[in-house]
């Protein structure tokens, strides 16, 4: 059977809430400032005023004591003479106490802090890992000043407890303030905390809005890739390869990171990036001929819970280059087209790519495969040796019809031969005496004589 609560309960409970919203306003900063001091913006001008009313016939001594000094009024640094003293272009280093003086009579002192305005802390809150600390950050837009300080407490929800202090830390490069958080022991994961940040300077102060976090519902954050390095390939003139280690505070037995590389060509402003890379190299077959690139790389969770990294450290490398490779000498601009093949080639500069139109405007160029300069040389190669070809047939040919015309104009007979009888021929069968004509005996002398064949018949 259950006990009704006792009497005491309901205070305990006010006094728990009065304690938690004690914690809560937590004084952040100082309180405000005395009428002596004067409050100066970097690069700014500023004027000190010793006394509303000066006798005409009185000389006013400045002079900033230096820092140091114990008391108002010692040793110092004299500036000008004059009731009004302007300052022109503070720096930091102008921030001090200034005296103005009659003599050795001490007429005013005022304490001069040249501070950067405060920005309101909009904290984020993430783990570099499943099994690490969690950090909270806020950026900044222009850098602090030195003096300036910020701190971070945390405490369990509804609890009358002690909330624990960390200072954070500034990096002047991201330009963020960075905090770890120390959990208090024995929270579990799905606990509530509450988060409180204060950032402050010599001038003032400015709290940021608490922020309630779980354990379990603070995003993984990887820290960036380390190690980046990007690497000429030989006899590979448009590809480089990077290839980059897992941050020390990710353990890859445990779970995995995919990656994103982005690269640009020096001359370019614009990154070309590369997403869903599962190992820690990649090549990068785009690459500009002889052109230096600048690769960076960011990680994430491999199932992509969470956020990306921070993207690394720039590093920069240039592909291989043929020395005896004119094209490489013409410019670092160029531009590659992927072939059917899934290989790269021609490099061309990129205006060539552009067309202007009568009115001015520009049209993007189209994304057809342009041919090598080395099809043209071949294709002029062959096309003449297919002309000089041609030309000897033609030669050949016209010789040979010359040569057998000129056969057939020669003089009838020349170039024959002569049929020679094998054998006497058969006299023919009629009455017709055959003449004979024998040897003559005297020169001048024809004989003739009568052959008979009619015996012959019979």
């Amino acid at each position: 059977m259950l006990r009704p609560p006792g009497p005491l309960l309901l205070p305990r409970l006010l006094l728990l809430l009065l304690l938690q919203f004690a914690a809560a306003g937590r004084p952040c900063g100082p309180s405000g400032l005395s009428r002596d001091v004067v409050l100066g913006r970097l690069g700014a001008n500023i004027t000190l005023i010793c006394r509303d009313e000066v006798p005409a016939n009185v000389t006013v001594q400045w002079q900033v004591e230096e820092r140091g000094a114990a008391v108002p009024g010692g040793r110092g640094r004299r500036l000008a003479e004059g009731n009004v003293l302007l300052l022109r272009w503070l720096r930091y280093e102008d921030s001090g106490r200034y005296v103005c003086s009659v003599g050795s009579r001490l007429l005013r002192s005022l304490l001069l802090l040249v501070e950067e305005p405060l920005e309101t802390p909009q904290v984020s809150c993430y783990r570099r890992s499943h099994d690490k600390d969690v950090l909270c950050e806020w950026p900044q837009r222009t850098k602090p000043s030195p003096g300036t300080r910020a701190m971070l407490w945390v405490k369990r929800r509804f609890t009358a407890e002690n909330a624990t202090e960390q200072r954070c830390r500034y990096f002047s490069k991201a330009r963020k303030f960075v905090c770890r958080v120390k959990v208090p022991p024995g929270t579990e994961d799905t606990k509530h905390l509450v988060v409180s940040t204060c950032v402050s300077n010599s001038a003032s102060g400015l709290a940021g809005k608490d922020k309630i976090i779980t354990l379990s519902s603070v995003p993984v954050k990887p820290d960036p890739p380390l190690n980046v390095t990007v690497e000429a390939l030989e006899k590979a003139p448009q590809w480089l390869r990077v290839n980059w280690s897992y941050p020390l505070s990710w353990d890859p037995r445990f779970y995995w990171l995919r990656f994103q590389v982005r690269y640009r060509p020096e001359p370019a402003p614009a990154f070309m990036e590369v997403d869903q890379v599962t190992t820690t190299w990649l090549d990068i077959r785009d690459a500009w001929r002889g052109t230096k690139h600048v690769v960076q790389v960011r990680a994430q969770d491999e199932f992509g819970h969470g956020t990306w990294s921070e993207w690394s450290r720039e590093a920069v490398g240039t592909p291989w280059t043929d020395p005896r490779d004119f094209t490489s000498e013409k410019g670092p601009f160029s531009s590659q087209f992927p072939l059917e093949d899934d290989s790269y080639e021609v490099t061309l500069p990129p205006e060539l790519f552009w067309e202007d139109r009568a009115d001015g405007s520009v049209m993007e160029p189209s994304a057809h495969p342009v041919a090598s300069p080395y099809t043209f040389l071949v294709a002029g190669g062959s096309l003449l040796l297919g002309i000089a070809l041609f030309v000897g047939i033609v030669v050949r040919y016209r010789q040979m019809w010359w040569t057998g015309r000129q056969r057939g104009t020669k003089p009838e007979g020349e170039g024959q031969h002569m049929l020679v009888p094998l054998g006497l021929p058969r006299p023919p069968l009629s009455d017709t005496p055959l003449l004979s004509c024998p040897t003559p005996t005297a020169p001048g002398t024809l004989h003739i004589t009568h052959l008979d064949y009619s015996s012959s018949r019979q």
